[in-house]
């Protein structure tokens, strides 16, 4: 027996002399509100009609309803909003403030919504690199959907500044299936895609998803030499650091950031080799933690080398500290000023792990 629903509203009582109604009236209503603002700062930077730009169409114009850059606008509003899923989009194609946010509000035909779902949607996501084909007609141009992370960074600021840092980072994207190219990551313990991540401060300039059976500086020094090689294009004088964790201590990129004028503090995985180089510091630092009752550091500045997995040898400034239980802990940070100094053996120059280190 089908359920028929004839009241139009609910009393909740009173509060303060008011009365609380919950009625159905209200019209076409919505919970994102605030992606208002979202529209707003688009407007700014234009950024989703030259994303669209990066696609290309060749779908016959007299049957399109939803042109491309409806699509990429609603994706990408749609991924802004927390909506991950295609399937969001069979209820988002009639939302108010996403079509306020397109800029389409009617569709042209009547048996269409104002907004895509997720089956033309998915033609965008299945767009084919560099072209299109016999079934799929929308292709995109990767190198200039790259390009254009950089472009927005460098537009965001007035006047060139004197010196930027890049952060490097590789995180896990957990899978919840059986994707294609899943692996089991022991360190994160679970099945995930390993992407790489390079930020400079709050501006992303590079995201690139990659399978979690590699190393976690797989492909950082074509991304990094990318994307320097735009920077300086435009900034030619700015000075560049790399920073990132010890899983990007690496000889082809450290090699590489010296060969190209880019410092680069990475960190540098603790060993025994390393530990013994420190151990008069870890001594003194235990020894002094104990005298003040409170946590005592010691640094130590040596040259570096490896036997097989470097080409050279590197600065390195060691951390000796105590842990909280008494054991003794070290970590050590690799750092340049640079590749000239290293082959010299200056020993003149102080050196630093900052990364506004100055060069000697």
């Amino acid at each position: 027996m089908t359920t028929e629903c004839i009241q139009d509203s609910l009393d909740f009582g009173t509060v303060d002399g008011r009365r609380v109604v919950g009625a159905f009236d209200g019209g076409a209503i919505t919970s994102d509100g605030g992606a208002l603002l979202l529209g707003a700062a688009d407007k700014a930077i234009r950024l989703i009609a030259r994303f669209a730009v990066c696609f290309s169409d060749a779908r016959a114009p007299e049957l399109i309803e939803h042109s491309l850059e409806t699509l990429v606008g609603q994706r990408v509003f749609g991924l802004a909003l927390g909506y991950e899923d295609l399937n969001d989009h069979d209820l988002l194609r009639h939302d108010p403030v996403m079509a306020t946010l397109i800029g389409k509000l009617e569709a042209r035909r009547q048996d269409c919504a104002p907004l895509a779902g997720k089956s033309t949607l998915n033609r965008l996501e299945q767009s084919l690199r560099g072209g299109v084909g016999r079934y799929h007609k929308i292709g995109h141009d990767t190198e200039a959907i790259e390009a254009l992370f950089v472009t927005l960074f460098l537009e965001a600021h007035q006047r060139p500044p004197k010196s930027i840092v890049l952060d490097l980072d590789a995180t896990d994207d957990p899978l919840h299936g059986h994707q294609e190219g899943r692996f089991f990551h022991g360190y994160y313990d679970t099945y995930c895609y390993l992407p790489l991540y390079i930020f400079c401060g709050r501006h992303l300039l590079a995201a690139k998803l990659r399978r979690a059976n590699i190393d976690a500086a797989h492909g950082a020094r074509e991304e990094v030499e990318r994307i320097v090689r735009q920077i300086r294009a435009r900034w030619p004088n700015v000075g560049i650091v790399l920073r990132a964790d010890s899983g990007f201590c690496r000889d082809d990129l450290m090699s590489w950031c010296e060969e190209n004028r880019v410092e680069y503090v990475f960190g540098l995985a603790r060993n025994r080799r390393l530990v013994a180089k420190i151990k008069r510091e870890l001594v003194e630092a235990r020894a002094e933690s104990r005298a003040a009752l409170r946590p005592a550091r010691r640094f130590k500045v040596f040259d570096w080398s490896t036997r097989e997995s470097w080409s050279r040898p590197r600065r390195v400034v060691a951390k000796a500290s105590p842990s909280r239980r008494g054991r003794r802990a070290c970590s050590t940070r690799a750092s340049t000023a640079s590749a000239a100094t290293w082959r010299t053996g200056s020993r003149n120059a102080r050196w630093t792990c900052s990364p506004t280190a100055r060069r000697p």
